[in-house]
C-alpha cells in the first residue's frame, strides 16, 4: 500500500498476512503490525487431531417476514465461556493446543470451528416462496486481536487498531470475491451482557449468501430517498447531523463520528467517512490512519462512561455484491450498548423484540453529552464543537 508524508514513519502499513491450515483444513492468516513479518516467522503445524468439520447448515424462508434464517445447530456444542487456562483463542502452550498455533503474532484471523454460514461456498438459487431452503452457504471467520487474554482493543490501542482495520479490509476484499457471497460483515461483540462466549478479546467476520435484512432496509429507504431528493441518503444525514451539532462528538478530516438523531439504543454512535465508499476495502491509506486513531478514541470514551468497561456490539455495514441498489450503499459504523445506567440495561421487551417499534430511555441528544463528558474526563482528545 503506498501511502505518503511522516504517516509512512509514524504508522507503517501492516504487512500481507502468513497463510497456513489448521488441522481440520480451516484457513488461518497472521498479520503483524509492522511493515514486515518479523525475521524469523514460520506458521508452526496444528497438531491437533481434530473431528471433521460439521456440515453445512440449512436456510429457511419466513415468508411472513422475507427473512433467510439459517439454523445451525451443531453451535450448540461451541466453546462456552471456558476458564482462561483453556481458552482457545490464547496462543498454543506446552500443556495446552488451541485454535492459534503460533505464539508471537499480531492479530489472527480463522475460520470459525463452529459456523452460522459454511462451510460451503456455492450458494444455489432458490425461489424464495413459502417453505423454501437451501444450504446455508458463506463463511464465518474468527479474529483475535492479539495473545493477551485480558486486553481488549481499547487497551491494545490506535497501532493495533490499525492492523485490525487492514485485517477487516482484507478479509471484505477477499471473501466478497468468493463465488456465491454476497454480503461481508465485520463485528465484534463484547461483554458478557452482550451474550459473548469466550472473554478473549475478539470479533467476527461473516460472509453471507444474501443481502442481509437490515441493509435491504437500509437501500430501500435509500433508493426511495434519492427518487423524492436526487441526493444519497446518507450525505444528507451527515449533512444533517454536522449543521445540528449537538449529537455530533468528533469531526475528522476523513470521518465523523456522532449520535444519530433516532437512536434506538441507551448508547448508539455512528463513524462515518465523508466520502461515499462501498466497503473497508476502498479506504485509502490517510482514511485508514485516521480511522484507527478515531474508533481509538470513540472506544475509549464509551469505556469511560462508567467505573466497569461497556459491553457493546460494533459492526461495520458495508454494501452488498450485486444489490440493485448498491450504488446508494455508503460504508459506516454502528456501535450500541444496553447500557442505559451503570448497573441497568435496556432489554428488548414486547415493543421492541415483538413489533419492531422502539422507545428510547435515553434521548440522543443527553447521550452525546455524556459521551463528551466522557472523553473530558480521559485525556481532553474529543475537540470542543
Amino acid at each position: 500500500m503506498s501511502r505518503q508524508g511522516a504517516a509512512v514513519d509514524q504508522n507503517p502499513s501492516p504487512s500481507e498476512p502468513v497463510r497456513t491450515t489448521l488441522a481440520d483444513g480451516r484457513e488461518l492468516l497472521y498479520f503483524f503490525d509492522e511493515a514486515t513479518v518479523p525475521a524469523g516467522f514460520t506458521a508452526p503445524a496444528d497438531t491437533r487431531d481434530l473431528p471433521a468439520r460439521p456440515a453445512t447448515s440449512q436456510l429457511r424462508y419466513d415468508a411472513l417476514a422475507g427473512d433467510w434464517i439459517s439454523f445451525a445447530a451443531h453451535r450448540q456444542g461451541r466453546t462456552h465461556l471456558p476458564a482462561a487456562s483453556e481458552c482457545p483463542l490464547c496462543p498454543t502452550r506446552a500443556d495446552m493446543a488451541s485454535e492459534i498455533p503460533a505464539d508471537t503474532y499480531d492479530v489472527v484471523v480463522f475460520e470459525n470451528r463452529f459456523p452460522s454460514f459454511g462451510p460451503g461456498q456455492h450458494a444455489s438459487q432458490v425461489e424464495a416462496e413459502l417453505g423454501a431452503q437451501r444450504p446455508s452457504h458463506g463463511r464465518c471467520e474468527v479474529i483475535a486481536f492479539g495473545p493477551g487474554h485480558t486486553d481488549s482493543l481499547t487497551t491494545l490501542g490506535e497501532r493495533r487498531i490499525r492492523t485490525v482495520i487492514e485485517a477487516w479490509a482484507q478479509r471484505t476484499t477477499e471473501l466478497g470475491a468468493l463465488e456465491g457471497i454476497e454480503q461481508v460483515f465485520p463485528f465484534e461483540n463484547r461483554g458478557a451482557e452482550i451474550g459473548v462466549t469466550l472473554h478473549h478479546p475478539h470479533g467476527q467476520v461473516y460472509a453471507y449468501p444474501y443481502t442481509t435484512p437490515r441493509t435491504e432496509n437500509h437501500l430501500a429507504r435509500a433508493a426511495a430517498h434519492r427518487a423524492r431528493t436526487g441526493n444519497n441518503l446518507m450525505a444528507d444525514v451527515l449533512d444533517f447531523e454536522v449543521a445540528d451539532g449537538r449529537r455530533v462528538l468528533e469531526r475528522g478530516t476523513h470521518f465523523t463520528t456522532f449520535v444519530p438523531y433516532a437512536a434506538r439504543m441507551p448508547v448508539e454512535v455512528h463513524l462515518v467517512p465523508h466520502r461515499q465508499v462501498a466497503d473497508l476495502g476502498e479506504l485509502t491509506g490517510d482514511e485508514r490512519d485516521e480511522l484507527a486513531a478515531m474508533y481509538h478514541r470513540l472506544l475509549l470514551t464509551v469505556d469511560g462512561l462508567y467505573s466497569t468497561p461497556t459491553p457493546y456490539i460494533s459492526g461495520w455495514f458495508q454494501a452488498p455484491r450485486t444489490h440493485e441498489h448498491r450504488t446508494e450503499a455508503w460504508l459506516h459504523l454502528q456501535l450500541t450498548s444496553p447500557r442505559r445506567a451503570e448497573n441497568k440495561l435496556k432489554y428488548l421487551a414486547g415493543s421492541e423484540a415483538a413489533m419492531g417499534a422502539f422507545i428510547g430511555d435515553v434521548t440522543p441528544e443527553a447521550a452525546a453529552a455524556a459521551l463528551r463528558e466522557s472523553a473530558a474526563r480521559l485525556t481532553n482528545t474529543i475537540p470542543a464543537l
